[in-house]
């Protein structure tokens, strides 16, 4: 379940940031940039501090050659499935939401490496705080 909602977390983010449709931030701030600057710039900097706290966990929970990993495992997977047919990559909008899957389970696997590896090996992860 705690993967369930990391992952819906990191996917409401993204798709509320950007998606095919009419109701995403980035089309919202380019048509209301003259008439709402300053809502604008609030929720894109609400948004990029969301941003920032799921990528600053990721990076600590994985690291950059885990992210690397995963996208490379999620990308062989699209390529079975278009392979056996399963899927068609025709639709720009589809792909997007694709897209916005994909990188919403890297960011969800991310977020809870450390909850899975203290579980499959039973160790415990302690930060140092620097105290001798």
């Amino acid at each position: 379940m705690g993967f369930l909602i990391r992952w819906l977390a990191a996917f409401v983010l993204l798709a509320v940031t950007y998606n095919p449709t009419e109701m995403s931030y980035i089309r919202w701030a380019v048509k209301n940039w003259d008439s709402q600057t300053s809502l604008v710039v609030l929720i894109g900097l609400v948004l990029l501090v969301a941003f920032v706290l799921f990528l600053t966990a990721v990076l600590r929970g994985i690291g950059a050659v885990g992210v690397l990993l995963i996208v490379a495992v999620l990308a062989a997977l699209v390529w079975v499935l278009y392979d056996f047919g399963w899927l068609s990559l025709d639709n720009p909008s589809a792909n997007t939401w694709i897209a916005l899957v994909l990188i919403s389970i890297v960011l969800a696997v991310g977020m809870y490496w450390g909850i899975l590896w203290r579980r499959l090996s039973g160790q415990l992860e302690v930060d140092s705080d620097g105290e001798a």
